[in-house]
């Protein structure tokens, strides 16, 4: 049977591990997040992240009424707002921002040019759309904040997963994402010496919890246990973490959804480096997504949580061991078979040859070489292509 070391946290006491991000995938998805968020998005604990999601549902409420049934009204005291009165509503909702493209949307009005006129003009525009709204129902969230305001606008039949859901599916495998837990906020890789510190304090500018009016994003890892799935060239433990990240919006701007990896690093501005085994999963906020909720994401992060990472570090294994390449007719065979040009099989031996002092032989090679190929890539769909075809190698050999 494969030997797998699972270090404990007492191994990082020299201040973190040694790991080589020249591997596999790197992921951009968390750095965006980190990037465009601003403070008041930014929690440290998944409970303070909680209060904050939980507390908008409970001054929220969500109703379905005939579009027909919907009064736009234009303030002369105020001509570039609208509201709107809803049935058997005594006082007029505020749109946001975010609502009121919606609404424009289903009712087929240009939303960025009903911005632009006057407020009497666009409402005038929006009434006689929803009068004449062929799907005729929608379904309404409204939030009381000192006001009313309408958060979000869909179809009947749309199935909103609250935010505090998601983080409370979360909470239960990683508490309160701050080290009570195996599952915590990221640490930071020093790019000068190639050591991951686990150890980081939690600050607004390090946190990997967001939260703002349209949906919440989290990543968590297990960076305190890491994994060594075989060896690099120089005889040093090659070391992972179990790491994901999850998304949802209540109001319709984003699917519901999640995705599992193993991970090597991760930097200060929030990028996943040596990313491998990446799954992901997306609910559409369909009929049935509460159901598939419950029934499928939620399940599905608790058995990731508390899985054992044999499977991982197996095929890890197999893949070092296969050779499918004994020369360098046998390397261009099996890269062009694969639709690889001339040009990119030339560029994956040559990478492979120039990180590992040693030309491509097995699996696990060609899928390194075809990864930090890919990272050079200038369009972000030809770089996702081709991380694509170096998983299904490890795909077909699992």
């Amino acid at each position: 049977m494969t030997q797998v070391e699972i270090l404990d946290a007492a191994a990082d006491r020299s201040g973190g591990y040694k790991v080589d991000v020249t591997r596999g995938q790197r992921i951009g998805r968390v750095s965006s997040e980190w990037f465009s968020r601003p403070d008041d998005e930014r929690f440290l604990s998944l409970s303070d992240l909680y209060a904050s999601v939980r507390s908008r549902t409970e001054r929220s409420r969500t109703r379905t009424m005939p579009s027909a049934d919907i009064r736009v009204e234009a303030r002369s005291d105020n001509p570039e707002k609208l509201s709107f009165l809803l049935p058997g509503a005594d006082r007029p909702v505020v749109p946001t921002h975010w609502s009121f493209g919606q609404l424009a949307s289903l009712v087929g009005a240009p939303t960025a040019y009903l911005r632009q006129l006057p407020a009497a003009l666009a409402g005038i525009n929006l009434q006689y759309g929803l009068t004449s709204h062929r799907a005729e129902q929608v379904k309404t969230l409204e939030i009381e904040d000192g006001r009313t305001e309408l958060r979000a606008v869909t179809g009947p039949d749309y199935g909103r997963i609250f935010d505090h859901e998601l983080v409370e599916a979360v909470q239960r495998i990683a508490g309160n994402g701050t080290g009570d837990t195996r599952w915590k906020v990221p640490g930071v890789l020093d790019w000068s010496t190639g050591v991951y510190n686990p150890r980081v304090d939690i600050t607004r500018d390090t946190t990997t919890l967001y939260a703002s009016d349209r949906d919440v994003f989290l990543f968590l890892v297990d960076d305190l246990n890491p994994i060594e799935a075989g060896r690099l060239p120089d005889g040093s433990p090659d070391l992972y973490f179990r790491g994901f990240y999850c998304w949802n919006s209540e109001v319709g701007a984003k699917t519901l959804g999640m995705a599992s990896f193993y991970l090597r690093a991760v930097c200060q501005n929030r990028n996943i480096w040596g990313a491998e085994d990446f799954q992901e999963i997306a609910i559409r906020h369909s009929k049935y997504a509460p159901s598939r909720f419950a029934h499928e994401a939620a399940p599905a992060l608790t058995r990731f949580a508390n899985s054992s990472p044999m499977p991982f570090v197996n095929g890890i294994r197999a893949a070092r061991e296969q050779i499918v390449a004994r020369d360098d007719d046998d390397r261009s065979e099996f890269l062009r078979k694969r639709g690889f040009s001339k040009a990119e099989t030339s560029k994956i031996i040559e990478t492979v040859l120039a990180e590992e002092g040693r030309k491509p032989a097995s699996i696990f090679d060609f899928v390194q070489g075809i990864t930090a190929v890919a990272r050079d890539k200038p369009h972000q769909d030809a770089r996702l292509e081709m991380e694509g075809r170096a998983k299904k190698l490890l795909d077909r050999l699992a």
